[in-house]
């Protein structure tokens, strides 16, 4: 009986211990590699006074992710986005938007040069998950917009070499590879252009993740039923919380996941909760852009002067916030429709994305925090955070490699 009592006793102690000593959501995100499909910080690199290194304030200069912050909000890494604008279709444009990509690949690998202890490009997963066992960030390379491409796809290769490892064919406006799903104008292809399906196979072969975030589902549904391998919608929302061109429907996100595919849930107030349109509004923007450029591109030495005007339109004329709650609703839809194993995160940082709460790199811990409080097991965030997208990028090379 003693025994008994003395055992009993002890798996109390030894429960009650255990509970003590439950990892906090903290600690959970810590264990978890964490990264962001979708950083439009590249556009920053060649900012004069800018630096990566440097510890920046949104409130101050409007961007989202740096060293000091990642650190802070313990960021792993991230897809690191060459974004290039669509300006025309022609031969000179295409010439253009080559150089463009070109150009905005070559800063990122001169950033991963000259930070070299606190960086490293990376092509697989097994890299990357090196450098976070070094302590150091992991840099992919995405290429969004297929303008580079356009006039010859042979240069997927090219920037394959480079160390491209994620390409999205399309972006706001119908190109020569795919629909768009926000242009004006509408469907041109009704989904993939001849090229476009070549675009396919081409990014197949290579081992290339395929990014269709900006296409439309008529576009998305042809490259689920070509591609060899899962794709990953690296900055997307779900049609169910808010109908949005930019958001995928139920019976899409079901065939992305059947093919083990992954949607990185897209913070992006405007693609979250209704916006209305305010005239008034729109031509103070219009006016300011004229002014001062598109935000991205605006002088460093302007910058103050450009987010006090921006932010004096903003006071005058608000418009509704994404937060929270309006995250959470996208991601619970996902693993309630396909399950944990079909889901991330990307805040579309330094690309437009943000919303209450979650405004910079350092608030992602913030959202694990929400994340556990409804259920989210450490297994469930190793998954959500990281690993379901690098689980892609190994499956996307083994194909490849077949």
């Amino acid at each position: 009986m003693f025994r008994r009592a003395l055992l009993a006793s002890f798996l109390v102690l030894a429960a009650s211990g255990a509970h003590a000593q439950a990892p906090t959501p903290a600690q959970m995100h810590e264990r978890a590699i964490v990264l962001d499909t979708h950083f439009d910080t590249p556009a920053n690199f060649s900012a004069r006074g800018w630096s990566i290194m440097d510890r920046h304030d949104y409130a101050v200069d409007g961007t989202q992710v740096d060293y000091p912050r990642m650190v802070e909000g313990g960021v792993d890494g991230g897809v690191f986005v060459v974004f290039t604008p669509q300006r025309g279709r022609d031969v000179v444009a295409d010439m253009w938007s080559r150089d463009h990509a070109l150009l905005r690949t070559v800063e990122i690998l001169e950033m991963t040069a000259r930070h070299h202890e606190h960086f490293v490009l990376v092509t697989t997963a097994d890299e990357a998950r090196a450098a976070v066992a070094e302590g150091r960030k992991f840099v992919f390379i995405s290429l969004e917009n297929g303008a580079p491409l356009a006039g010859d796809l042979s240069l997927m290769q090219t920037f394959y070499r480079l160390g491209v490892r994620m390409m999205g064919p399309v972006h706001f406006a119908n190109n020569d590879l795919a629909d768009s799903s926000t242009d004006p104008a509408g469907p041109e292809w009704g989904g993939l252009s001849e090229k476009g399906r070549a675009f396919v196979r081409h990014a197949n072969d290579l081992g290339i993740v395929i990014d269709p975030s900006h296409a439309s589902d008529a576009a998305l549904d042809q490259m689920l039923e070509l591609s060899r391998a899962p794709l990953v919608l690296s900055h997307s929302g779900v049609k169910a919380v808010y109908d949005h061109p930019r958001n995928i429907p139920d019976d899409l996100l079901r065939k992305l996941a059947d093919k083990g595919g992954v949607i990185q849930v897209n913070a992006f107030s405007g693609y979250m909760v209704e916006t209305p349109r305010i005239p008034e509004r729109n031509a103070a923007l219009i006016a300011l852009t004229e002014k001062y450029g598109p935000q991205r591109d605006v002088k460093p030495e302007q910058r103050e002067a450009y987010l006090a005007e921006r932010a004096a339109i903003e006071a005058k004329y608000p418009l509704p916030r994404a937060n929270m709650d309006d995250l959470m609703q996208h991601i619970l839809h996902v693993v309630e429709t396909v399950g944990i194993d079909h889901v991330g995160l990307s805040g579309d940082f330094d690309g437009g994305g943000g919303i209450e709460g979650l405004e910079d790199v350092t608030t992602f811990p913030a959202l694990t925090e929400r994340l556990v409080a409804a259920g989210f097991t450490q297994s469930d965030l190793d998954k959500f955070w990281g690993g379901n997208v690098l689980r892609v990028m190994e499956q996307v090379q083994a194909a490849a490699a077949r």
